[in-house]
């Protein structure tokens, strides 16, 4: 089975939309998905500066985005066996399952992003990813600091969150066999600092009326598929502030047989981790419209 996954915030990069705008239709689909947002995202990822698009409400929107653009770009996409998307990735792959529309989506990612910037806003906290290193020994350090496992990335690689001493003092004191990278994010999502967003999205939510997904699912909650898309929409709104578990994701596209992995723009971080945690599975990142043969042909190997 040949799967597409949707990459999560701190994926963008200044300027990475640009080549997408070439593709016929382009900028009409991305001024409707700027008005369901709420944010202007040609402007966004053509012409802001890192700083502005690193802004939690535009990074979000502009993300979902693009994997959409990409993802609709794709021929033979209806080869595609199942998908799944990292953190706010989970939206993208919502769309492409069939669990939401597309304005749907972008309406309520628009909402999530602006809740996550303003419950971020309420405290100083941040993120740091911790490479490496024994996890126990890693997440005991982290109950010590009283910090969350916010990221469980697999390939030896945890994102820690919480209040900004205490990533301090994690990266003083890391643990034995570790490096510790503090991530420019705008505080400590998928933890208990989220609540308040958890909260404006539940309520948004509870006006979109749900279809079941047509693809095989996965979830972040516990990497399990899920098939009905009412739990998917509720496990949507509760991942905003409970930890990502790509590692368990990683762990279900193995057991389910997955053969190639294609990650949708801004591509680049699943296929990576992807590489060290499912070596000999073939994958294709699709950064722009140059890198859509080589996704096509990964899956007309899986027609053949």
């Amino acid at each position: 089975m040949i799967i597409a996954v949707f990459p999560g915030q701190g994926s963008q990069t200044p300027g990475f939309l640009a080549p997408w705008l070439q593709v016929e239709g382009a900028a009409d689909r991305l001024a409707a998905y700027s008005d369901w947002a709420g944010v202007d995202l040609i402007a966004a990822g053509t012409e802001w500066d890192a700083d502005r698009i690193r802004d939690t409400q535009v990074a979000q929107p502009l993300i979902v985005a693009a994997s959409l653009l990409s993802w609709g770009s794709l021929e033979g996409g209806g080869s595609v066996g199942g998908v799944a998307g990292h953190s706010v990735g989970e939206f993208s792959a919502a769309v492409a399952a069939g669990v939401l529309s597309e304005e749907d989506a972008l309406r309520l990612v628009g909402i999530r992003g602006r809740a996550m910037a303003e419950a971020a806003a309420a405290e100083q906290t941040g993120m740091s990813a911790i490479i490496g290193g024994d996890e126990a020994t890693v997440i005991t350090r982290l109950e010590e600091l009283e910090l969350t496992p916010a990221n469980y990335n697999g390939s030896g690689q945890i994102v820690a969150a919480g209040a900004m001493p205490a990533l301090r003092t994690l990266a003083a004191e890391p643990p034995a066999g570790t490096r510790v990278i503090p991530l420019q994010v705008a505080g400590a999502f998928h933890t208990r600092y989220m609540a308040p967003a958890v909260d404006a999205l539940r309520r948004a939510a509870s006006t979109v009326a749900p279809d079941d997904p047509a693809l095989t699912l996965w979830s972040n909650r516990d990497g399990e598929s899920v098939a009905a898309g009412a739990e998917f929409l509720d496990r949507l709104v509760a991942q905003v502030a409970s930890p990502v578990r790509w590692d368990l994701c990683m762990a279900s596209f193995a057991a389910d047989d997955v053969t190639g992995i294609i990650e949708l723009s801004p591509a680049g971080t699943l296929t990576g981790l992807a590489k060290r945690a499912m070596r000999g599975v073939p994958s294709v990142a699709v950064k722009t419209p140059d890198d859509l043969p080589a996704a096509q042909m990964l899956l007309s190997g899986a027609d053949a």
